[in-house]
């Protein structure tokens, strides 16, 4: 089989690939020996061209951007596959009309594209908002606030690795859950819908692809104007002793709007102690518009729920904490938070991060079903050469040969550079296969990947097989976690690609040499952008008076359960101890709550995610999701047609011009306006 096909080069040879006449809802329904006859288009359909690898790798290269900004920001992933389709289709008809295209791109080349896009916009990008992230905050001193950023080599190839692991690990699931058990895999059955849609109504694909454009270049004019220091500040310029230039952006990235109300606490200012304003505790409004959009398609509960965690650290929990005093090893007397800008990392972490860990886990011991389906399905029948399938699906032989590249290169890097023992890097590539299934399969049953749940069951097994004691052992914890983390996450985004080809009638073959083309740009974009995103990690922890540009909250809780495992429970401060069984014992009762509670009470009862995320998270992202959830809710409450057609294409571009542009000013600030005397902005 030849890695490219040819793309149609006449109008015939396009209408002789038109989409089926069958819709994905009744594809799905079909019966592995009908899909066959009925709905698989064959096995010379145009799909796997030069022209859909490239323009997925070039949309996945900037997607890539879109995920590690809003992970950073808020521990979430989002799928890029109908962001890109949208983009794909639109950008395609404009080439059409300005005769740099001779022909349309057929759906199943469409349907490609977006499986090269999506495995370079999303399974190169997760360790990166969790492990890799978590490492440079614990390597951050009081001497050395930046902390030290792997080499770029490292993390080029731990990318890589990664990536293949994750594509490979869906072979084996593929024809189980999709052809044979047919799980509903929501997104993928999106995608498929919205790729029909857009081909049968190319009046509809515009004013979508119109409503992405322009909502991303509104995204994108933002930090152009809130976060790229193009400016000298002039005061600061003219006060410094040395001669130094400082630069500043147009506009301040937020605004103390709510200081009119009352405060707790108190706060050191020039040595004296005064009253803390609401926006010493980081109640601030942020005039970057990403978190209204990421907001709208997190939905009204969480945000409700962050925002009340937020508040009741800086009203109740902080300034308790400030009172709460005891002595450190040192045998100073401490607070247990020093100053009301770091109490979300100094008490709301050890609050909120046991209590998504506990819900995580608690919920996950709670799909025992699932679970055992997974490994009752992994026996089922798989491949033999009488199939009607045979030739078509991926041969397990891609699978083993995949799986011994991809494992071996992740048990080399976590040996050479993590001090991974490799006997212990091989078995984390072996629970990443087992965890990998329950992950997947609870993706096709309700569309929620149990990221977290994966990296803490590793984290926990490797915080007893290694030695506590060790220099290296929160570096080890934390990527035998990120093994599996990165790898599962990632093949069960690509099994909602999957998904959307089998509803297509595509070829899964090609269809998986398509998400292994974009793991290439997909790695690159993802360590060029948290270099320039993250140069240090100040980026990630503050300076104590302002808040992170990238609070990283996934990375946060990974933080600190390798810390509880390095430094023992019992060195930390009293009141952080007693917040660690607090946040436990909260997320267990959430958990349970929601799952014996009446159905009718569940939308009412407290989200274990969003009140841990409004613990660990700076006020200032609750308060923009909760603006854009409520703007959300409204919308959809007036125009539900409207919403329906417009909400995600609306904030996803604007998610996406922030994203892309925010690297850009990013770069600006690290690489062009920057004093040469190391003189900051």
């Amino acid at each position: 089989m030849a890695f490219f096909q040819k793309a149609p080069s006449t109008t015939d040879e396009v209408a002789q690939c038109a989409p089926l006449s069958i819709l994905p809802g009744e594809v799905a329904e079909m019966e592995e020996e009908e899909w066959y006859a009925r709905a698989y288009q064959g096995d010379d359909a145009p799909q796997l061209t030069l022209r859909a690898i490239l323009m997925g790798s070039v949309l996945g290269f900037f997607l890539a951007f879109t995920n590690l900004y809003i992970g950073l920001k808020t521990g979430w992933h989002l799928g890029v596959a109908i962001t890109a389709c949208i983009l794909s289709y639109s950008i395609w008809q404009g080439l059409l009309k300005v005769g740099w295209a001779r022909t349309q791109m057929t759906i199943l080349e469409n349907n490609c594209m977006q499986s090269t896009a999506s495995a370079a916009g999303y399974s190169t990008g997760g360790t990166f908002v969790s492990a890799i992230a978590a490492l440079l905050m614990i390597s951050a001193t009081e001497d050395n606030p930046g902390g030290v950023q792997l080499p770029t080599w490292v993390l080029l190839a731990w990318t890589f690795f990664l990536a293949i692991l994750g594509v490979v690990l869906a072979i084996p699931m593929k024809r189980n859950m999709i052809n044979h058990e047919k799980l509903k895999f929501p997104s993928g059955l999106a995608a498929a819908s919205t790729l029909q849609s857009l081909y049968a109504d190319g009046t509809e694909a515009t004013r979508k692809a119109k409503a992405l454009l322009w909502s991303g270049l509104f995204g994108a004019a933002v930090p152009l104007l809130i976060d790229a220091h193009l400016v000298v500040d002039k005061a600061r310029t003219l006060a410094d002793a040395m001669g130094r230039t400082f630069y500043r952006a147009l506009f301040p990235g937020s605004s103390n709007l709510f200081d009119f109300l009352p405060g707790r606490g108190t706060v050191v200012v020039d040595g004296k102690t005064l009253d803390a304003k609401p926006s010493d505790w980081t109640i601030v409004m942020d005039h970057n518009p990403v978190m209204i959009a990421a907001g709208a398609l997190v939905g009204l509960r969480i945000a409700i729920w962050m925002t009340l965690g937020g508040l009741s650290l800086a009203y109740w929990i902080g300034p308790m904490a400030q009172l709460n005093l005891a002595l450190n090893l040192d045998g100073d007397l401490v607070a247990a938070v020093t100053k009301p800008g770091k109490a979300w990392k100094e008490i709301g972490l050890w609050l909120g991060a046991p209590i998504m860990v506990a819900s995580g886990l608690l919920s996950f011991a709670f799909q025992w079903k699932t679970i055992g389906s997974a490994f009752r399905g992994l026996g089922a029948k798989n491949d033999n050469e009488t199939d009607v399938t045979a030739g078509v699906e991926v041969p397990g032989s891609w699978f083993l040969w995949g799986m011994f590249f991809a494992g071996a290169g992740v048990v080399w890097v976590a040996g050479s550079q993590f001090a991974v023992p490799y006997h212990l890097g091989a078995l984390a590539v072996v629970m990443t296969f087992v965890l990998a299934l329950v992950a997947c399969r609870a993706t096709g049953e309700s569309d929620i990947t149990p990221t977290g749940a994966m990296g803490k069951i590793m984290q926990l097994t490797y915080g007893v097989l290694l030695p506590s004691h060790s220099s290296t052992f929160a570096t080890a914890n934390l990527m035998t976690a990120g093994i599996t983390a990165g790898a599962a996450s990632s093949s069960a985004d690509l099994l909602n690609d999957l998904k959307s080809g089998y509803l297509l009638g595509a070829n899964p073959r090609r269809q998986f040499l398509a998400q292994f083309a974009g793991i290439f740009t997909g790695t690159i974009a993802t360590v060029v952008g948290f270099k320039i995103l993250v140069p240090d990690a100040t980026k990630l922890l503050g300076d104590g008076v302002h808040a992170p540009d990238f609070p990283a909250p996934a990375a946060v809780a990974w933080k600190a359960v390798a810390d509880v495992f390095a430094k023992g429970i019992g060195n930390m401060h009293p009141m952080h101890r007693e917040a660690i069984f607090v946040g436990l014992g909260l997320g267990a009762l959430m958990v349970l709550a929601e799952r014996f509670a009446p159905k009718a009470w569940r939308p009412w009862l407290p989200s274990a995610t969003g009140l841990g995320l409004g613990f660990i998270l700076p006020f200032q992202y609750p308060l923009s999701m909760l603006l854009g959830a409520v703007g959300a809710y409204l919308w959809t409450k007036k125009n539900k047609k409207t919403s329906d057609d417009y909400l995600v294409p609306v904030a996803s571009g604007i998610i996406a011009g922030v994203s892309i542009m925010g690297v850009i000013a990013a770069a600006i600030n690290n690489f062009l306006f920057v004093n040469p005397a190391g003189g900051g902005h």
